[in-house]
């Protein structure tokens, strides 16, 4: 068997998208585009992917290491699987053929790279099921990964909570180690609750949960997600100013207040304020 695919593997199951490509296949959202991405909310991106037929990228009731950081990355995912020895046996082998070193939970996270997001279907184990303690989290940091996604728990939270650069979302925290799991795929596709995750997917993490974007949706999303930002600035500005009430704003603009928001967008004073 092969754990990690090919890189013709992942580009097959990615290729909505048109754009580069990571070494080992995923798609390479840009960083200017992770940059933007962090700074828009989960709501915002859920809208434009419910209006493109993407109904199922959301997960929440997360525990959450650092509610407040938001980030963004591009997906590794990772299927475990509970235990089956003859399986396991097999993943073992390909370990020591591959040069693989210690647990099987600890070789995606040797694969990262700057900006990833590590995503794993742990199916929802906690006791026995903690994926990382705070060892694996600060080797997550020094391999520069924008956040980590475990529907499972982890272990030595005290330590994990200090870094305030890495936020963990979890089902929950738990002393035990794991044990009696098997690492079958990664950057294959995965469910994280009711979402579909794809590897190369924009993660977007939130203190509502975290949504994962199609690479080939990326920029478009943010797109849609800045100029609602824009129209919301403008239409509390004008509520503030006595232009138009509530009810004129909080609803499909007629005319007069689109041509008044782009007017107002062509003066400058609809810039983000830095």
């Amino acid at each position: 068997m092969r754990v990690f695919p090919a890189p013709a593997s992942i580009q097959a199951l990615t290729a909505a998208w048109k754009g580069p490509r990571l070494e080992d296949g995923r798609p390479r959202v840009s960083d200017a585009v992770l940059a933007r991405t962090a700074r828009i909310t989960t709501e915002e991106a859920w809208a434009y992917l419910r209006q493109r037929e993407y109904h199922w990228q959301f997960a929440g009731n997360w525990f959450n290491t650092n509610p407040e950081r938001c980030f963004a990355g591009r997906a590794v995912t990772v299927r475990m699987t509970p235990i089956r020895p003859d399986l396991h046996a097999l993943v073992e082998e390909e370990g020591t053929r591959t040069g693989r070193t210690g647990g099987q939970n600890s070789w995606p996270i040797d694969s990262l790279q700057p900006g990833d997001v590590l995503v794993v279907d742990m199916y929802g184990k906690i006791l026995d099921g903690t994926y990382i303690g705070d060892n694996l989290a600060s080797t997550l940091r020094a391999r520069g990964a924008a956040g980590a996604v475990f529907d499972g728990g982890i272990r030595d939270f005290q330590g994990i909570r200090g870094m305030r650069d890495l936020t963990v979302l979890c089902r929950g925290v738990d002393p035990s180690a794991i044990r009696d799991a098997t690492l079958v795929e990664v950057n294959g596709p995965i469910r994280i609750d009711r979402a579909t995750v794809l590897p190369g997917d924009a993660v977007l993490g939130t203190p509502t949960g975290v949504i994962f974007i199609p690479a080939h949706l990326a920029e478009a999303t943010v797109d849609y997600a800045e100029d609602v930002q824009s129209r919301d600035r403008f239409g509390k500005i004008r509520i503030a100013e006595g232009v138009y009430g509530a009810g004129e704003i909080d609803r499909v603009w007629e005319d007069h207040i689109e041509r008044d928001y782009q007017d107002w967008l062509r003066t400058g004073a609809g810039a983000e304020p830095s």
